[in-house]
């Protein structure tokens, strides 16, 4: 009987995750991962429930060591950062696959609404958007390698969200109607700023604000609590709607514009990874999206030196440096980066 690891956080689709794989035969153990604060219980309790084996995994040092400090790097140097997409990476797929693979398990299930499938044509692993467009999560997801990808489950990826409430209603399980986290798990208020400051124990980085041309408008008390697209929270008023454009590290300075100063046609992408494809030998065309929520544009991907830049179609709203830019081939993920500029 095969065996496979869940990655459980607690949440109704970690404990679905679970409940199919058992459906279907597999010998379950699940896990819960310790990483900024007190584990959620309610992981041990459907592992209870349900008849499988549970433990957690402490850590903290190795989160802090790469996805914190990641973070605050990234703010620091003027980027908004993605974390989860970093923990994916390094610690859900990494210091968590590894540990199961060497434990005896064949995968590593999580939650996630993705699916996975072996391309007999090429011989890759691919990754596909969920059947639930709502909860598609493959745009956290794009940084996994073939290795990675050939020992991950993703058991949700043909699922509802709704469909999955009531089988775990019907299930009776205690987590049925439980709501879905929304902030980063060690900022759970939000305050990016404040987290900064404690965690870093230096003060914000106080600078200027200037317009599109470099005149000076106002002081700011915190380079780090602006990103790209922002218009409230400015702190000063400037008689009409504003937004920050950019961010110039060199004298910390937060450019403030016009929403129409806040499109652009192209971007450039580092640390690019690719899955359904190995490389990228000639420009393809692919449809992109640049945040979590966005709706795919349609845009020419082309190699340049170790990086690539992506050319949009039509101008884009709001393309923030730390965050991910993903290729899409209709359902697939070709692949993706971090925005640089």
């Amino acid at each position: 009987m095969e065996k496979v690891l869940v990655a459980m956080s607690g949440g109704v689709d970690s404990s679905c995750t679970a409940m199919k794989l058992l459906e279907k035969g597999y010998e379950v153990s699940g896990v819960t991962l310790r990483l900024c604060g007190d584990e959620d219980q309610d992981a041990k309790k459907t592992a209870e429930k349900l008849g499988f084996s549970h433990k957690t995994i402490d850590l903290r040092e190795c989160f802090s060591n790469t996805v914190i400090k990641d973070f605050t790097e990234s703010y620091k140097s003027g980027e908004t950062p993605n974390p989860c997409i970093v923990c994916n990476k390094k610690i859900k797929f990494g210091e968590l696959l590894d540990y199961a693979l060497e434990n005896g398990f064949s995968h590593l299930a999580t939650g996630h609404y993705a699916q996975v499938f072996l391309d007999e044509s090429t011989g890759r692993y691919c990754l596909k958007k969920a059947k639930d467009l709502s909860k598609d999560q493959t745009y956290v997801l794009y940084s996994l390698s073939q290795h990675q990808l050939s020992h991950v489950m993703f058991p949700l990826g043909d699922e509802t969200k709704s469909e999955l409430r009531e089988k775990a209603e019907k299930a009776g399980l205690h987590n049925a109607s439980k709501s879905d986290s929304q902030d980063i798990c060690f900022v759970p208020d939000g305050d990016y700023a404040s987290f900064l400051e404690k965690h870093t124990k230096m003060p914000l980085t106080k600078g200027t604000m200037v317009d599109k041309e470099g005149n000076f408008l106002a002081n700011h008390d915190g380079f780090e609590k602006f990103t790209i697209g922002q218009r409230k929270g400015l702190g000063v008023s400037f008689g009409k709607v504003q937004f920050v454009i950019g961010k110039e590290k060199q004298g910390n300075k937060i450019v403030i514009g016009d929403s129409e100063d806040l499109f652009k046609e192209s971007l450039i992408a580092r640390d690019v990874n690719f899955i359904s494809i190995e490389k990228l030998d000639e420009p393809m065309r692919v449809h992109a999206k640049t945040r979590y929520s966005q709706k795919e544009q349609p845009a020419t991907i082309y190699v340049q030196g170790d990086k690539v830049k992506v050319v949009f179609d039509e101008p884009q709203r709001a393309i923030t440096p730390g965050q991910a830019v993903v290729f899409y081939d209709g359902d697939i993920v070709v692949g993706g980066g971090t925005i640089e500029c």
